[in-house]
């Protein structure tokens, strides 16, 4: 993973930078907010920030989104400063680490920020299959297209290929071209010149230049416009780009791995497709299958998961007992592994001793499979919320209170647990974000205390 640090490298600072790298991050450092805007715009590219929260980590966040770089950003700071760890969240820093620093502490959040726990799980016949000609392509100069419904880990075997290739140590460099705008696409693959549109402020490299040496990943491809398709295909073919409002075209050398979620064959016979795209992309094509058709992978995952997430929340160990295993052995499974993730980060929190039951299994259609007559999805989170309330050292009781109170303790006491964090407390909860917002808002309104980012109810 590359890990920029932004401040000043002495003192606690600069230990958090040696964890890190012991701890496996390639390093690079800049002294300012301008320093580090300047090595991003030429190409020195980076997975997270962590930065000095005595800078203004605001004026960086904001200059990040007006030139359209995506990379999150992690504040650093003394530990007792709460008010500067609270302005930081609000700014929008994914994370808040006290210094001085704890290995574990940067170790969860370079895991949990940058998301780089990309080990391959696998136990299933059909997935050991795609695993063993992706090791026996991996080492060539090949373009693969990676097919698979959504949640079934494509980017996580193109992480796989690039580490076992020729190029593992060159980096590695991901663009969703289903999350960038139409109009911003082309300027984030091919970089752009100053002054070349409105808002383009200062010569910006390109993800195809970022990525030179290494490979370059362009996640569900198939949603990208049939007309930038064209310029692709040039770059792959001829290797070399030509950034918007460039002048002369710059010589690039990287290997290309796609991803798509659709039958792009089917999509070429629509015309939003080239189909002379797709042969260029499509030498090899490593079919993920669905988790539904690879259960034996499925108790591995869910294990994994647990472990992972028991120790991210200091939980203690939790095991999954063999009622609940039957459980998740017969779901499914829509949202594949991404959604066993979320259901089993639920499970760990929602669990009030080591072992994870029937009743902390919360499906992702809202269902519990437990012994309760017809439980609804609401009824479900309530019943659940028994197991939460020991895990928050409430004590609260279910008999005699309404289902509005034992929702609203569950959606605060996750809240205060994720240190008011909208997005991770709606994703352990199962919920949209605009349901949790206009929950919160209900309660606000009510006269109840609700979290701001950054920080946790007194009573917690």
């Amino acid at each position: 993973m590359r890990l920029m640090i932004v401040g000043s490298l002495s003192g606690e600072f600069g230990a958090a930078s040696k964890i890190a790298m012991a701890r496996g991050a390639k390093v690079a450092h800049a002294d300012s907010v301008e320093g580090a805007l300047t090595a991003l715009r030429a190409g020195r590219g980076a997975d997270l920030l962590m930065v000095d929260v005595r800078l203004d980590i605001a004026a960086l966040i904001q200059a990040l989104a007006a030139e359209h770089i995506h990379v999150p950003v992690v504040a650093c700071g003394i530990g007792t400063d709460t008010r500067a760890a609270v302005l930081a969240i609000r700014a929008g820093a994914k994370e808040y680490v006290p210094l001085p620093p704890e290995p574990d502490l940067i170790a969860a959040v370079l895991e949990a920020v940058a998301e780089e726990s990309h080990n391959l799980i696998f136990r299933d016949p059909a997935m050991a299959e795609v695993v063993r000609l992706a090791d026996q392509v991996a080492p060539s100069e090949a373009s693969i297209l990676i097919t698979g419904e959504s949640g079934t880990g494509k980017e996580v075997m193109a992480r796989y290929v690039h580490r076992k290739s020729k190029r593992a140590q060159a980096p590695f460099v991901s663009v969703n071209c289903a999350a960038i705008p139409e109009n911003l696409l082309e300027s984030e693959l091919f970089g752009h010149e100053k002054g070349a549109f409105t808002g383009a402020i200062a010569r910006r490299v390109g993800k195809f230049e970022e990525a030179n040496g290494g490979t370059l990943l362009l996640d569900e491809i198939s949603e990208m416009d049939v007309r930038l398709q064209a310029k692709l295909l040039r770059a792959i073919q001829e290797r070399e780009i030509d950034r918007v409002g460039g002048a002369k075209p710059v010589k690039v050398d990287i290997r290309v791995i796609a991803t798509s979620n659709r039958d792009l064959a089917e999509e070429v016979r629509k015309g939003t497709f080239r189909e002379d795209l797709l042969f260029r992309l499509n030498v090899v094509n490593l079919k993920i299958p669905a988790l539904r058709k690879r259960p034996a992978d499925i108790l591995l995952l869910a294990d994994h998961f647990a472990r992972k997430y028991a120790e991210l929340n200091a939980t203690g160990p939790k095991v999954i007992t063999e009622e609940a295993q039957k459980i998740l052995v017969g779901y499914g499974w829509k949202g594949n592994v991404r959604e066993l993730e979320n259901t089993m980060h639920r499970a760990v929190l929602l669990s009030a001793g080591p072992t994870i039951e029937p009743a902390a299994i919360v499906l992702p259609d809202g269902s519990r499979p437990a012994e309760v007559p017809n439980p609804t999805a609401a009824a479900a989170s309530i019943a659940v919320a028994a197991g939460a309330a020991g895990t928050a050292g409430a004590g609260r009781g279910l008999v005699g209170r309404t289902v509005a109170d034992v929702e609203r303790d569950l959606i605060l006491d996750t809240l205060d647990h994720c240190l008011g964090n909208r997005t991770h407390a709606a994703n352990i909860l199962g919920i949209s974000i605009r349901t949790l917002r206009n929950k919160l808002k209900q309660y606000t309104d009510e006269g109840v205390p609700v979290p701001m980012p950054g920080e946790a109810r007194s009573a917690y």
